[in-house]
């Protein structure tokens, strides 16, 4: 019985998320289909997209998305190829490139206006490419403990071999590097991260990774969007380099925060106060944005 718990709860938030009024769809990308969820909200901010990382899925913004809805127009959250209910591309395995390319398509059928883009981990990444190929489609990109530094050879392989969970024991170290404070309930899941790590899709994208599709300094250099990236002062996945050298080439009008009590994935733990950030920068980008020419 214990090896269904994640495989419950995770239909659980679905249910919550869908009857929450976050409605599901799928979206046609090159013999794909691309989950997304999308839910109306009734504030008068831009349509904020929310970008998920690695082995996780959109659900993982669920407190996040509720309390942001009051006051945007409305939440995207598209899920990676292979990742949540999103389906894998078959006999293609999930590289760096076909992530980027089916979120970037993704979000052209199902956005029409400019938008605040929001990515964790992984999809810090995507979130980077995306204003990177649609910079004038991004009002504000947020970037959370995001993926996609250069890093030194070592690091790289410590980063990578980090995924490599195989009993109890790693996963519950695993999961103290993704939470400040992991909750007592983990305990009662560790045993099912190996297998959530060992999905096919996540396999594949850290099979296929090197330090070749980290994000060129200059395309962090060329963003020109109101920018704020978000590394909690617990961060433990991703090391230090890693933000000195987002530190190094964001342009110098980003905005660059360590929050206390934040980990890598702080969504989970802190989801008032991401969303109140959020929010907040949303705010102050609309009151600086540029005139947009019709």
């Amino acid at each position: 019985m214990g090896a269904r718990i994640l495989t419950a709860v995770e239909r659980l938030a679905r249910f919550g998320m869908n009857s929450s009024g976050m409605a599901s769809r799928w979206v046609e990308v090159d013999g794909m289909r691309v989950h997304v969820y999308d839910g109306a909200g009734t504030g008068d901010l831009p349509t904020v997209v929310m970008i998920h990382g690695l082995g996780s899925a959109g659900i993982s913004f669920a407190r996040v998305i509720a309390r942001l809805r009051p006051h945007v127009k409305r939440v995207i959250v598209p899920e990676l190829p292979g990742h949540g209910m999103s389906t894998h591309p078959g006999d293609r395995p999930v590289t760096p490139e076909l992530v980027l390319d089916t979120i970037s398509a993704a979000l052209d059928r199902v956005v029409s206006e400019p938008v605040i883009v929001v990515g964790n981990s992984l999809g810090g990444a995507v979130a980077i490419d995306y204003a990177k190929r649609h910079p004038d489609q991004v009002r504000a990109l947020i970037l959370v403990s995001p993926a996609g530094a250069r890093l030194r050879d070592e690091e790289w392989q410590k980063l990578v071999q980090a995924f490599e969970v195989t009993g109890t024991l790693e996963a519950r170290r695993f999961l103290a590097r993704i939470y400040d404070r992991p909750p007592w309930i983990l305990a009662l899941v560790a045993h099912e991260l190996p297998d959530v790590l060992r999905r096919r899709a996540v396999r594949e994208i850290l099979e296929t990774s090197t330090q070749e599709h980290s994000v060129a300094p200059d395309d962090l250099a060329d963003l020109r969007m109101p920018v704020l990236l978000l590394w909690g002062r617990s961060e433990r996945l991703l090391p230090p380099e890693a933000l000195a050298y987002f530190r190094e080439h964001l342009p110098k009008t980003a905005v660059i925060e360590e929050p206390h009590g934040f980990a890598h994935s702080p969504q989970l733990e802190h989801p008032r106060r991401v969303a109140d950030r959020v929010l907040a920068f949303a705010r102050g980008a609309m009151q600086h944005a540029p005139p947009r020419h019709r």
